[in-house]
C-alpha cells in the first residue's frame, strides 16, 4: 500500500507502506531508502 507522509514544512515523500512507529509516525520505502514521517491526513473529494 503507498503512503504519503510529511517530513518538514514543505517536504513529503509517498513510498510503500512499512510500519508505525510507538509515536505515531509511520515508515515508507523508496527504493532503497526509508523514510520516517507525520501521515498525511486523508480528505474526502466532494
Amino acid at each position: 500500500m503507498m503512503r504519503s507522509i510529511t517530513l518538514g514544512k514543505y517536504i513529503s515523500v509517498q513510498g510503500q507502506y512499512i510500519g508505525e512507529t510507538e509515536n505515531g509516525k509511520i515508515q515508507v520505502r523508496v527504493g532503497d531508502k526509508t523514510f520516517v514521517g507525520k501521515p498525511v491526513s486523508h480528505s474526502k473529494a466532494a
